[in-house]
């Protein structure tokens, strides 16, 4: 199906199951424990073998020998295997740096080799019984230091640089009120519950791989690049996720590992990294250097902006494009948008949810707080002014919807925002400094091709198929909502089988494509079914109307089950674009509001309020909705106030990798959180008339908490985490 013209009124339209609050299909699989993840299928594997990773012990440098003699003779010891082994591997188009050290080391913890054995514990054990001789190299891991001669770059068109409409520079010079501020946010760790897993097993040529993987066309063909094979040879299961937020999206060396352990052995090898392996062997998100200068006239007019970025990468990598809402986001003739990329030696820098708006929103919305100051303007009253309804840098080029004002103004009545005290360090309840802060939220829709087969079966049970991955988001529920919408039947008689490499190419979970593309790709394939049971029953496709249970076509009616009661129908389709968001800008908005409270005493933040107001399109399901904006809302409370990974600037590796010392929310930490959406159907999406709303719950959220906390003690904090050593000394006097 080609979406090339704005969705017309289509069956969705009726919203008797699509947009309801539905609890999620697969949660009592889940709750129960009979959901199996990765390292947990145990009824299609037998006699599996146990492998564990040998990671590299320096971050820069060559293999010159690897010793396995002791490690061979350990118990129950089946095989070990090293790049010297495999000879050379291919690497995959989504992997920075290759997934198995030899002879060079790209960075600290890559895998250098793979021991199989009959128990996990005999693995581990025998790992640690490998003598690996390095040569040291000489690394860079000092960002700082690297950006200083770091080139311009642009996260599409290497080698591009700037990004600028007018003339930032004489607009900026001449403005009557003027920002010039510079931000830091540090690296980031995915730190999902389950660790990245794999159980490979070969027959013959041909190799199944039980993983956790949020795209699974991009990890089987990256898979088969990587182990010189026909991607046809390669079948990849991933079911269910336990949480990817990115780290997740491209293949890492578990299902590499795995494999290669497998093939070695002779007999299935499970494989799933240790907590420690996570932050270094894999992918995180970068830290940036943010400097942002604003301009404006005196009534608040934003007549320049400016947002420069700087992060580093592994050679060849990208940067964090943490620039890209500010082109954007609001009103300014005159505009600069550039970004650096260093060359860094650390662990490969990759998405992480809502990569460049999450860390370029952290800067951004507090700029836009220190602005309203210098103006003396109300910060929501600031933003609403620079509100635009076209894209800044082509003023032809409409929003399809932005509805930011109203998720400002309505979410500042809800939240009480006229009780706010503008002046920062007055508020006062005992002991804690009481403020209130608020933030812009924005993330781009993106459109991508994606597939679905669906089957009705003679007893009347619709059964979908596709490739798309369920990471926790709800996908099981809303394409069955979908599917139950476009064929009139109830929900419970809908079938939904998702994450195999034998079912259509979805769009796949992340960038917060995931919902909105599966979900209008389940609906092109259910089209061509319902013309197929059109046909079947000699019905005239285009009136017929499916609805409890049954087809109507004028005066006829019949059982939907009759039309497969001579075999069952099955149909495919997918959902491709034209170039309607070439013509319209579509994009998701929306505002964050936080109350903290900061302690006199010991300067600890504590949230007491959080609320979200989301324009995202039709909301599919406003439970799984709710859930994927409070655990967003939840990660930006980490951002603000305690994640960051500590560098070792002297040898190049995380030190803080695990989650006793790497700090996430708990539940103690998280407040009373509201979540509002607004209603909206945008046409220019897809069918659905849908969009993403995963990781704009996210955008925005540290910069709320960044001006809550100024606002509450008068000390503006521009490096996150916002500890409590960066203003302890600077606190209001105790009462």
């Amino acid at each position: 199906m080609k979406f090339e013209t704005p969705a017309a009124t289509n069956p969705i339209d009726r919203m008797k199951v699509v947009g309801r609050a539905q609890t999620r299909i697969d949660g009592p699989l889940k709750t129960t424990g009979l959901a199996p993840y990765a390292y947990e299928h145990r009824d299609e594997i037998e006699n599996a073998a146990y492998g564990y990773v040998v990671a590299a012990a320096v971050a820069k440098g060559r293999i010159n020998a690897v010793d396995t003699t002791a490690a061979k003779a350990a118990p129950g010891v089946i095989a070990i295997v090293t790049a010297a082994d495999v000879g050379k591997l291919g690497k995959g188009k989504f992997n920075t740096v290759k997934l198995l050290a030899g002879p060079d080391v790209d960075h600290y913890h890559q895998a250098v080799a793979v021991v199989v054995a009959e128990t996990f514990e005999q693995a581990r054990a025998a790992a640690g019984l490998v003598r690996v001789d390095y040569a040291r190299g000489k690394g860079r891991f000092d960002l700082d230091a690297a950006l200083k001669t770091a080139p311009l770059t642009d996260a599409e068109k290497p080698g591009k640089g700037e990004d600028r409409v007018g003339k930032f520079e004489t607009a900026f010079a001449s403005a009557p009120v003027k920002l010039d501020a510079e931000y830091t946010t540090p690296d980031h760790s995915h730190a999902m519950m389950e660790p990245f897993a794999s159980i490979a097993a070969w027959n013959g040529d041909a190799l199944t791989v039980w993983t956790s993987n949020q795209m699974i066309d991009w990890g089987r063909t990256d898979l088969a690049t990587t182990l010189n094979m026909p991607k046809e040879k390669v079948t990849f299961l991933s079911p269910y996720v336990g949480g990817g937020f990115g780290g997740k999206l491209f293949l890492r060396s578990d299902a590499v590992l795995a494999a290669l352990g497998a093939q070695a052995a002779g007999r299935p090898v499970k494989l799933a990294m240790s907590r420690p392996f996570m932050a270094n062997n894999t992918t995180h998100r970068p830290a940036t250097r943010q400097r942002i200068r604003i301009g404006a006239a005196k009534d608040g007019t934003i007549t320049a902006i400016a947002h420069e970025s700087g992060s580093g990468d592994q050679p060849n990598g990208s940067p964090e494009a943490a620039v890209l809402q500010t082109n954007l986001l609001y009103a300014g003739a005159n505009r600069l948008t550039s970004m650096r990329l260093a060359v860094l030696d650390l662990p490969e820098g990759n998405a992480m949810r809502a990569p460049g708006e999450a860390p370029g929103l952290m800067a951004l919305e507090v700029a836009m707080d220190e602005m309203a100051e210098k103006l003396r303007m109300d910060p929501i009253a600031f933003r609403v002014k620079n509100d635009t309804q076209v894209d800044p840098k082509d003023p032809k080029r409409r929003f399809s919807q932005r509805q930011l004002v109203r998720c400002l103004t309505e979410g500042a009545q809800q939240f009480g925002w006229s009780r706010r005290n503008a002046q920062p360090g007055q508020v006062r309840d005992g002991r804690w400094l009481v403020g209130m802060g608020v933030a812009s939220a924005f993330r781009n829709h993106m459109n991508m091709t994606s597939g679905a087969r669906v089957r009705l079966g003679k007893d009347g049970i619709v059964t979908v198929e596709t490739d798309m991955t369920d990471i926790g988001t709800g996908s099981y529920t809303i394409i069955a909502q979908t599917a139950a919408e476009m064929m009139g039947v109830p929900l419970d008689t809908v079938v939904v089988k998702l994450g195999s490499s034998a079912f259509p190419v979805s769009a796949g979970s992340g960038g917060q494509f995931g919902a909105a593309n599966s979900t209008a790709g389940v609906y092109a394939a259910c089209v061509k079914l319902r013309e197929a049971v059109a046909q079947r029953l000699g019905y005239n496709s285009a009136d017929a109307v499916f609805d409890g249970g049954k087809v109507v076509s004028g005066n006829r009616s019949a059982d939907l089950r009759l039309a497969a009661s001579a075999g069952e129908l099955v149909a495919e389709d997918k959902i491709e674009y034209g170039t309607l968001d070439k013509s319209w800008q579509i994009s998701t908005f929306g505002a964050h509001f936080v109350e903290v409270g900061v302690d006199t005493y010991t300067g600890a933040t504590r949230l007491r309020r959080m609320l979200a107001v989301c324009a995202a399109g039709r909301i599919i399901n406003p439970t799984s909705a709710r859930s994927q904006v409070i655990g967003a809302m939840t990660m930006g409370v980490g951002s603000a106030l305690m994640e960051e990974l500590a560098v070792d600037k002297r040898f190049g590796f995380f030190v803080n990798h695990d989650l006793a010392s790497y700090e996430v929310p708990v539940h103690a930490d998280i407040p009373h959180q509201d979540v509002i959406f607004l209603d909206e159907a945008d046409d220019k999406a897809n069918p659905m008339k849908a969009k993403g709303i995963g990781e704009l719950g996210l955008c925005g959220v540290g910069a709320a908490i960044a001006n809550a906390v100024y606002n509450a003690t008068g000390v503006r904090l521009r490096d996150y985490p916002l500890t409590l050593d960066k203003h302890l000394d600077r606190l209001p006097a105790v009462a």
